[in-house]
């Protein structure tokens, strides 16, 4: 009897997509490429993780997050590095067990993909030069006549329309091209998350951004806000992992970016 209750256990769990909980290890999908919250590098440090196949180490707030909730469940973590794209079907076919990658847990995404608790809360922000005209600026009414731009194909693009007066300039590929362009002069900012902003103006020291205080910034959905774990629909790792996540306070997120925005590569 107790071993057809085993077999019927370990069916139920397969088929509501808890196998995961039953193996030893939490495969863990990112695309090792988005510093600060995950990037690749050649040596192997305090801090980093290997990457499936040998493809260098993984290290960033997002392989930190992977490594504390691998902890809590008592698994070894695999990272498997993985295109952004790529990222909700190898949730959903079984190849991953979940998506740790700065991810939002928007409407869309929701349609196909479970998520957890939040893990990071983003606020958008602006990259000016630090001796700058709009280095002092408070609110967005301050950033009018300013020429912005930001990445193409994102939600830090569109919202420059809020801005009154401002001059949007045409979006651009990456935030390298962006931080070349504010630094010669070409453009007066761009719009940014915080986490990247910290990592931009720690390796470009001549830079600084600024933040705004509540009902002075961006009108923005909650949801765009919010970084969260994607898992696939059913999982029953959503609640081990929020249990895990709930262990962790403010402050010791806080510190955990702090800490893979210092060790980041600079040519991030």
């Amino acid at each position: 009897m107790k071993k057809t209750v085993s077999i019927l256990l370990a069916l139920t769990l397969l088929l509501t997509g808890a196998a995961a909980l039953a193996e030893g290890t939490l495969r863990v999908g990112m695309e090792c490429a988005y510093a600060p919250y995950n990037w690749t590098q050649a040596d192997a440090g305090e801090f980093t993780v290997p990457i499936e196949g040998g493809a260098g180490y993984a290290d960033g707030y997002d392989v930190q997050i992977a490594k504390t909730i691998a902890e809590g469940l008592g698994k070894e973590l695999v990272i498997v590095k993985t295109e952004w794209d790529g990222l909700p079907p190898a949730v959903t076919s079984g190849a991953i067990d979940a998506i740790i990658a700065g991810m939002s847990p928007t409407e869309e995404r929701k349609a196909t993909l479970d998520f957890t608790d939040p893990y990071y809360l983003v606020d958008m922000v602006i990259v000016v030069k630090k001796d700058g005209p709009f280095a002092a600026a408070t609110s967005l009414a301050d950033f009018s006549g300013a020429a912005l731009t930001a990445q193409l194909n994102t939600t830090h693009y569109d919202v420059i329309d809020q801005i009154a007066g401002v001059t949007k300039l045409p979006a651009m590929d990456t935030f390298p091209a962006m931080i070349v362009a504010l630094r010669s002069g070409a453009i007066d900012g761009y719009i940014a998350e915080r986490p990247g902003a910290l990592a931009d103006t720690t390796a470009n020291p001549e830079l600084t951004f600024v933040a705004f205080e509540q009902g002075k910034g961006f009108d923005v959905a909650l949801e765009d806000t919010l970084i969260s774990i994607g898992l696939n629909k059913g999982s029953e790792l959503v609640a081990p992992i929020n249990t895990v996540l709930a262990g962790l306070d403010q402050a010791t997120r806080d510190q955990m970016m702090s800490d893979a925005i210092s060790r980041q590569p600079l040519a991030q």
